[in-house]
């Protein structure tokens, strides 16, 4: 199990350099070509669009496992330790709760798309097949979610918590 969560978070993470190399050079390509040469290619905006929602959910299942969503936790950090896990736990419970209702939502709409084929304007592409990244990302942060849990409640793992803020003391 380990070795298949250690996969899964380079496959995350090498996903996300990769997509997010993807939309930025096309992106930049097409301003080029619109500016210089006033001609623009049809699809290149289609695919980087494409490419940025992968991009972000995949981020986001990503970034539940380095802990890192954003939490208003300000009023948590006045209780004790295991107060504050337990409403955290709870928390993610409901988290959970709500990324398996998204995820057989976007299952019931990705078959409708397959009896009902859409397809993307310029790419030409089904858009039954883009929109699985919504059953992936919602699984994939569940599966962080439990696993962050595990690691902070079983093992004793601190996580960093991304909105403190530290000064190096050799920086100006």
């Amino acid at each position: 199990m380990r070795s298949f969560l250690l996969k899964l978070d380079k496959f995350e993470s090498y996903a996300c350099q990769a997509l997010l190399c993807l939309f930025v050079t096309l992106l930049f390509i097409q301003v080029i070509l619109r500016v210089v040469f006033n001609y623009g290619i049809p699809w290149s905006e289609e695919l980087s669009r494409f490419a940025f929602v992968w991009f972000v959910f995949l981020g986001a299942s990503y970034a539940a496992r380095l802990s890192a969503h954003n939490r208003v936790t300000f009023h948590l950090k006045l209780l004790p330790e295991k107060v504050r896990n337990g409403i955290e736990l709870i928390a993610d419970v409901l988290w959970i709760a709500f990324n398996t209702l998204m995820t057989v939502k976007s299952i019931e709409v990705i078959e409708s798309l397959m009896e009902f084929p859409f397809l993307s304007p310029a790419l030409d592409w089904s858009m039954a097949f883009l929109y699985l990244i919504f059953p992936i990302s919602f699984t994939l942060t569940s599966i962080r979610i439990v696993q962050v849990n595990y690691l902070k409640l079983v093992k004793g793992v601190k996580f960093k918590d991304v909105d403190d803020i530290e000064m190096e003391e050799n920086k100006i």
